[in-house]
């Protein structure tokens, strides 16, 4: 697939003067595009704050160094007016790292990812939805990088731009298709997770033929919801017998 990219006008905002004029144009925007990054870590446990927000129009996407201004007041009043539609994706994670910088309160946050299975789109990232969408591909080269370096290099700000230039496309998108059913979502994560099983068993007889192994014979998808549902009948038979028990061992004493 070709490769898909930001090409507007990407503004790194790094100075607490530079602030108010960016938020004044993002104010003006009905949707804008969200993305943060953070330093990674490679070691369990150690999480770093959030480095880098990028809100994006279709034209301009600014980046908010919040290791150089910190989350500005006007700033997080943006992400708590309800009258300007932020979409991302994930969304409940970044707005948790930035509510860390400053506390407020989020309003018409829309994330693509609680939205797009009731497209027909079960893939939840970035890169696997927008070529969906769009037949393109995005890069991610630039995701490990040390967001906390004193200067953004180029290839880090057009990526960075990118991600949220392509959640406000995708968003866009969607909205000129129309919505599955409920039903119809049901049936669809069904079929796909049929695959995956299906998928899983190949991989298994793939590798027991290796071992000159013939794998056993597999259950069909009527046969395997009949063996989930007697399982469940009997973790419910389980929980009775055992509230029973617990009855019969500690019985109720009624004093006068």
């Amino acid at each position: 697939m070709p490769l898909a990219a930001f090409d507007g006008e990407v503004i790194v905002v790094d100075k607490p003067e530079m602030v108010e004029e960016a938020v004044a144009y993002l104010r003006s925007q009905k949707t804008i595009g969200v993305d943060t990054e953070a330093r990674p870590s490679f070691k369990r446990g150690i999480h770093y704050p959030t480095a880098l927000v990028q809100i994006a129009s279709h034209e301009r996407c600014y980046l908010f160094r919040l290791t150089h201004i910190g989350l500005p007041e006007s700033l997080a009043a943006l992400f708590a007016d309800p009258d300007i539609k932020k979409v991302g994706l994930a969304f409940k994670d970044d707005i948790n790292g930035l509510r860390r910088r400053r506390n407020f309160t989020p309003a018409n946050c829309v994330d693509v990812q609680k939205i797009v299975p009731q497209y027909g789109i079960l893939d939840l990232g970035l890169q696997k939805i927008f070529a969906i969408c769009f037949g393109k591909k995005i890069s991610k080269t630039q995701q490990l990088t040390n967001w906390e370096n004193s200067h953004l290099t180029p290839e880090q700000a057009r990526y960075a731009s990118t991600d949220a230039w392509a959640t406000l496309l995708i968003y866009e998108d969607l909205l000129r298709h129309e919505q599955l059913s409920p039903k119809e979502v049901e049936t669809l994560k069904r079929e796909e997770k049929e695959r995956m099983i299906e998928h899983q068993q190949e991989i298994q007889d793939q590798r027991l033929r290796e071992q000159g192994i013939e794998p056993p014979p597999h259950m069909t998808s009527e046969e395997r919801e009949e063996h989930q549902r007697a399982k469940r009948r009997e973790a419910r038979k389980r929980k009775r017998h055992n509230k029973q028990a617990r009855k019969k061992n500690n019985p109720v004493v009624i004093t006068t």
